[in-house]
C-alpha cells in the first residue's frame, strides 16, 4: 500500500463518516449529548483535509492527520480517535508504502494505544465495539490482498456495531440509563463501522 493508496483510503472513510452525520446525531440524542455526528464529521474534515495533497512517509501522514484531530475541540471522541491516529503512526514505517504484515503492524499499535486509554472492552457499549473486532480481523488475515483485509475489518466493525444494540452502556452518559440503552447502537461503535467501510473502498 502507497502512501496516496492509504489517504484516498482514508479520504473515503472521512466521507462516510460526514455522510452519516444526521444518523449518529440521532442515535447519539436517545441516550447522550446529541454531538456526536457533529463531532465526527469535524473530526473526518481535520483527517481528510491532513492527508489531502500529503507528501513524505505513511508516519508523517498519520501523524498528520493525529495532529489535525488533537487541535480540534469536542467531545470525548476527540482524545479517542487522537489517540488511535498517534498509534497508527507509531506503527507506521517510515517509508512511502508497506505491507500487509505493514498494515497489520499500523493497526496493532494504534489498538495497544487507545487500549491503554479507554479501558474499554466489547459489551461496554462503546467504539471499542466496531474498533476491536476490525482490528481482530486485521491481524487475523492471512492473505495477500489489501482490498480483502480491509473488507474483512468492514464487516467485522459493522457486526460489531449492529452486537452494540445488546448491551447495557457502561460508560459516558449513557451509562446513567441503564436497561433502557439495550435495543440502541452505540454512536460511536456506528462512526467506527463507517469508517472502517470508507476504508474499505479505493
Amino acid at each position: 500500500m502507497t502512501r496516496e493508496q492509504l489517504a484516498l483510503r482514508l479520504k473515503n472513510a472521512c466521507r462516510e463518516v460526514i455522510a452519516a452525520e444526521e444518523e449518529l446525531t440521532e442515535i447519539d440524542s436517545r441516550f447522550g449529548d446529541a454531538d456526536h455526528g457533529l463531532t465526527m464529521t469535524k473530526i473526518a474534515h481535520a483527517i481528510e483535509g491532513a492527508v489531502d495533497g500529503a507528501d513524505g512517509t505513511l508516519q508523517e501522514l498519520l501523524d498528520d492527520a493525529a495532529m489535525a484531530v488533537m487541535s480540534l475541540n469536542g467531545g470525548s471522541a476527540v482524545p479517542l480517535w487522537n489517540t488511535w491516529l498517534d498509534g497508527m503512526q507509531e506503527g507506521a514505517p517510515e517509508a512511502e508504502e508497506t505491507d500487509i504484515a505493514g498494515i497489520q503492524a499500523i493497526f496493532a499499535q494504534a489498538l495497544e494505544e487507545i487500549n491503554d486509554m479507554s479501558g474499554a472492552k466489547v459489551g461496554d457499549k462503546t467504539m471499542m465495539d466496531a474498533l476491536i473486532p476490525a482490528s481482530e480481523a486485521i491481524a487475523a488475515y492471512d492473505g495477500a490482498s489489501e482490498d480483502e483485509l480491509f473488507e474483512a475489518a468492514a464487516a467485522a466493525a459493522a457486526q460489531g456495531a449492529e452486537n452494540s444494540k445488546n448491551f447495557v452502556s457502561k460508560f459516558g452518559r449513557a451509562k446513567s440509563y441503564g436497561t433502557r440503552t439495550i435495543g440502541t447502537p452505540d454512536a460511536g461503535a456506528m462512526s467506527m463501522a463507517c469508517f472502517f467501510r470508507g476504508l474499505a473502498r479505493k
